[in-house]
């Protein structure tokens, strides 16, 4: 059966690097599964995560960056990403990515793709996320 996500993030990178849906804003966004099924097949795109340090520690999106989005702005030269790579963005519910994207799009990136859900919706969708060995997820 774990087959069967590897078919799909193959069946996804044949038609795009990056299975994004394009909001009648102009913006982009993926969905959880999309993402995970590209982090499944090797394929993780560059993830932002701009929680705060603490949420980050209590868990994550495997392969993530956490940059709290009240540092972004001092720490933009720390992304490991070329201006036209496209960056997954995400944050708890929604609200601080809003903010993130003002300071990477300010600052000549231009790929910006928020998850779908943020943080609540990928572990709402039971997608994995990493956390240190002693901790549980809240309730």
């Amino acid at each position: 059966m774990k087959k069967l996500p590897l078919i799909i993030a193959l069946a996804l990178l044949s038609i795009s690097p990056i299975a994004c849906v394009q909001e009648p804003s102009g913006e982009t966004s993926i969905t959880a599964f999309d993402l995970d099924a590209l982090i499944v097949a090797g394929n993780t795109p560059f993830i932002l995560d701009v929680r705060t340090q603490k949420e980050f520690a209590e868990g994550h999106i495997p392969g993530a960056v956490n940059i709290p989005h009240t540092e972004l702005e001092a720490r933009i030269a720390e992304l490991d990403v070329l201006k036209n790579d496209t960056i997954v963005l995400h944050c708890r519910s929604g609200r601080r990515a809003v903010t993130a994207d003002k300071i990477l799009r300010g600052n000549g990136y231009i790929k910006i793709t928020e998850l779908e859900g943020h943080m609540l919706g990928w572990e709402a969708g039971g997608h994995p996320v990493e956390r240190p060995a002693n901790t549980t997820p809240a309730t």
